[in-house]
């Protein structure tokens, strides 16, 4: 069994599978957070050049920390470091790049936007885009595989003899799993929302307080960082290797952090969960099928948003 093709030629230009795969994960990427936002109430307008800056600087931090990890590969041909179609980008090295861009830019943009609210927003597009991009990026470039294997469903790889463990498959498989359990996480964030307003009138259905934000990220990154931790250790790592150290010091981290977060949300949910908010005014004056008050966390400090802005669609489509 050949490996499969990592590049194709259209007359004089050779195309490379991984780029196309890559390209078509930002593309979804930058639609479904333009759809989670837009369902949020947000403006939308902004989030292509967010994305543009995002995609460069998550490609040179991937490109960087890989190469700064494994400098001895490097020193008999600089111009290998600019050679990303033969693989090597590292996924911390892209989120510490492009997190604080993304930030950055989202403060400066979409100011009524708070940055905890943003995190939760878009930590099932980074899993849904994740599990993705395992499928159409390492799947499809030189090295992609991981340990070698002689089980039955090994498979060969462009640059590594032998066959692999499919690994960029188990990753999709485990990226795809925790972006489900993150949608069922808003979804149970959604159904223990206040009903009942301090006037003892019922809340109509959209128009409740938004839960605490950090919970939907805070599980994110418990979930990836064990993830990341296992796949590193079981499947990919190499004994001795710092860069492979890194990694799995990383992934515990990653989910040390993420614990923290859920601990420190679990006060001002259970405050949430139990308020009775005073009711909330209709205030689609415009007539657009949005509401005109623009989402923005109180002077509590909390991350609850004091008051909801609202689509027509709401977030019954948010999940899907």
């Amino acid at each position: 069994m050949r490996p499969i093709p990592v590049a194709f030629h259209i007359w004089f230009l050779e195309l490379h599978t991984y780029g196309i795969g890559l390209a078509l994960t930002f593309w979804f990427g930058l639609r479904y957070t333009e759809r989670r936002l837009r369902g949020r109430g947000y403006p939308t307008q902004w989030v292509t050049g967010m994305f543009v800056w995002v995609i460069v600087s998550a490609i040179v931090g991937a490109r960087a920390l890989n190469v700064l990890t494994n400098l001895g590969q490097f020193s008999h041909n600089p111009l290998g470091v600019f050679a990303v179609w033969q693989g090597g980008l590292s996924s911390f090295g892209g989120l510490l790049a492009a997190v604080p861009v993304a930030i950055v830019i989202t403060r400066r943009r979409c100011p009524e936007l708070p940055t905890l609210r943003f995190a939760d927003l878009m930590a099932p597009v980074l899993m849904a885009c994740w599990g993705m991009g395992r499928l159409l990026g390492p799947q499809l470039m030189v090295n992609g595989g991981g340990h070698r294997t002689y089980q039955w469903f090994g498979m060969y790889y462009a640059g590594q003899p032998g066959k692999r463990l499919p690994v960029p498959i188990f990753q999709a498989i485990e990226d795809f799993t925790i972006f489900g359990i993150l949608l069922l996480v808003e979804r149970w964030l959604r159904s223990k929302a206040p009903t009942t307003a301090s006037d003892g009138s019922s809340i109509p259905a959209g128009r409740a307080p938004l839960a605490p934000a950090g919970i939907v990220v805070g599980v994110g990154m418990f979930l990836w960082g064990i993830e990341r931790f296992t796949d590193e250790h079981l499947w990919l790592g190499e004994d001795g290797h710092l860069g492979s150290l890194l990694v799995q010091i990383a992934g515990l981290s990653l989910s040390a952090v993420g614990i923290v977060l859920v601990t420190s949300r679990v006060g001002p949910y259970r405050r949430w969960r139990d308020s009775r908010p005073d009711p909330l005014p209709a205030c689609d004056d415009a007539g657009d099928g949005a509401s005109d008050v623009v989402p923005a966390d109180g002077a509590d400090g909390d991350g609850v948003e004091d008051v909801v802005s609202v689509t027509a669609s709401t977030d019954a489509t948010d999940g899907a």
